[in-house]
């Protein structure tokens, strides 16, 4: 068995309900044969770390480290690791593991996060009982398929919100298949608004952004949106409606209104 570089990782925990974090280390797994132990340069916040650690969805276990927007760089891996070497600058988002076995449905369908044997990157356990801790500490151990190469193009500082935000918009657009010429419309100017109209605005298509907030009108334009909608004002609202080819939604879902939305839509639209 490989040995590790990081053999008393720390980080930041939530210990109890609520938003403070404090100081608090951990052992870490032992490192597989087809794991990587990661020194973190960088972790995103995510809506999600705060629902956890707020226990506002059920379940959290604590001490529990969040963060599932990670990038660093490779430190160690293990005897069965070929795609990476030491130092290798790597992303790693909302999963580490999934079983992969032959038996397994999801996995082999290419939907290992549907994977019953899975593990998130934190607040989930392994099936052997270790629970599993996130990107607000310096290191992380992972099964190395759910480690990214990052792009030397990309600035580091800038990667950590693709591997979860990022994914969270793009990949629908990849398997719907958005294209050059498709009007798509992005309802939700935030974290992962502002990353959807960068990417369906790369993909070619002709982007509309929708917000409640006038502030945002020019910052949509500079990311790429051919237009800014307002939905306060009804006359614009009524010239876009019936003209969209797709429309992905990142607002919060207590505020959308899916009826008005679907007048958006021209014939066979998909939101």
């Amino acid at each position: 068995m490989v040995e590790g570089k990081i053999n008393k990782i720390h980080g930041w925990a939530a210990m109890k309900p609520g938003i403070k974090v404090e100081p608090w280390s951990y052992t870490p797994r032992p490192i597989g044969e087809n794991d990587v132990e990661i020194k973190i340069e960088y972790s995103g916040i995510c809506g999600s770390d705060l629902h956890t650690i707020k226990q506002e969805w059920s379940g959290t276990t604590y001490p529990a480290i969040v963060g599932h927007e990670i990038i660093g760089k490779i430190l160690t891996k293990g005897a069965k690791v070929t795609e990476f070497n030491e130092g290798d600058l790597v992303g790693v988002g909302a999963q580490v593991f999934a079983c992969h076995r032959s038996d397994c449905k999801p996995c082999n369908n290419n939907l290992d996060p549907h994977c019953p044997r899975g593990v998130f990157t934190y607040n989930s356990k392994y099936p052997d009982g270790e629970q599993a801790q996130g990107g607000y500490a310096e290191a992380v151990r992972v099964d190395s398929k759910y480690a990214f190469h990052i792009p030397s193009s990309i600035d580091p500082l800038y990667a950590a919100p693709l591997m979860c935000a990022g994914t969270t918009v793009f990949a629908p657009m990849l398997r719907k298949g958005v294209k050059k010429g498709d009007r798509v419309g992005i309802v939700g100017i935030g974290g992962l608004g502002h990353l959807a109209i960068q990417y369906a605005h790369a993909l070619g298509a002709e982007v509309v952004a929708f917000s409640h907030s006038p502030n945002k009108r020019q910052e949509c334009l500079d990311l790429g949106a051919s237009k800014f909608v307002l939905t306060s004002d009804k006359k614009d609202v009524d010239a876009h409606r019936h003209t969209l080819d797709f429309l992905f939604i990142t607002s919060n879902s207590n505020s959308n209104q899916y009826n008005e939305f679907i007048s958006w839509m021209d014939f066979e639209g998909i939101v």
